[in-house]
């Protein structure tokens, strides 16, 4: 069932992707508002049952209108359900508008516009960055936004969904995700104050959920990449950065395509980020998806002869 409702819904994905602007994400935003206005009153209890609310609140409610389905209309209502609940939160769609809006813009040769762009995705000050910047720039976030819109929701759904939790897992990794983007940002556009105990409820539960996540799709780079150099490249982070998840991914990816990530104390051996590296990076990703739709086949197929 999981491999069909995630086929499913990536199929949807490409075919009619959702606005920027939807239902769905408006809800979501909403929701994680009414919970700080209401529930983080600056205590250590508070931000933890903040994000409990929070979080755990709508994954429940995925959960039992999953066995509601599977109980009153059988299996296929459900795969259904969970079809909606991943195209709600799975796909490529819903970030690689900026990346591919970036990559044009500078093979054009238009550099400007490439920095205008990457300014609006990434909200900081592009104006001086030259060119091998702006690469570098784009492959990291594009990198993180492809594990947490993708690989990290194949984890969590995935092994949710072998318990019998229907699409809960990827209810709980994206609002997870959403809701520690959410408190760290610097500014509130809703003028909602949030508090340090908030900020540290969500990131410690954050880092305890990404852990296994990040490491895997770590490992798949280096399964479809240069193996031998994106482990090394791994093992040397975390040496030198231990508990660093995005920075895991980040060492994986720059020995797997072999270029220069992270900042200059944390950047590894490799090439200098060109364009050629964008597309690079395009295959790597495809190609953990590939990796992860034949696991996940197989998985299926050794659940029905079995």
């Amino acid at each position: 069932m999981s491999f069909i409702s995630i086929l499913l819904a990536l199929l949807l994905e490409q075919a009619r992707p959702l606005a920027q602007v939807n239902p769905v994400h408006n809800g979501v935003r909403n929701w994680v508002r009414w919970v700080i206005r209401n529930l983080d009153a600056g205590m250590p209890l508070h931000g933890w049952l903040a994000w409990w609310v929070a979080v755990a609140t709508p994954t429940l409610l995925v959960f039992a209108l999953h066995w509601l389905l599977v109980w009153s209309l059988g299996w296929v209502a459900a795969i259904l359900w969970s079809v909606v609940i991943l195209y709600s939160t799975l796909g490529f769609r819903q970030f690689s508008h900026h990346f591919t809006e970036i990559r044009d813009a500078l093979d054009a040769g238009d550099e400007d516009l490439a920095r205008e762009r990457l300014a609006q995705w990434m909200r900081i000050d592009a104006s001086t960055l030259p060119r091998s910047e702006i690469v570098r720039h784009v492959i990291e976030y594009s990198v993180l936004s492809a594990h947490r819109h993708v690989f990290g929701v194949f984890a969590w759904y995935a092994l949710l969904a072998a318990l019998g939790l229907g699409p809960a897992g990827a209810v709980l990794y994206r609002l997870a995700g959403y809701f520690v983007q959410y408190v760290n940002r610097t500014s509130h556009p809703s003028g909602t104050p949030v508090s340090p105990a908030l900020q540290l409820a969500a990131n410690t539960a954050w880092n305890a959920m990404d852990w296994i996540p990040a490491r895997i799709t770590a490992l798949g780079f280096a399964f479809v990449g240069s193996f031998e150099e994106a482990v090394d490249s791994w093992r040397q982070h975390e040496a030198q950065f231990p508990g660093d998840a995005d920075g895991v991914i980040l060492a994986a990816t720059s020995g797997a395509v072999n270029v220069q990530l992270g900042s200059r104390e944390r950047a590894g051996s490799g090439q200098v980020p060109q364009s050629l590296h964008l597309r690079a990076v395009v295959g790597l990703v495809w190609r953990t998806v590939v990796m992860w739709m034949v696991f996940l086949a197989l998985l299926s197929l050794a659940r029905l002869l079995g």
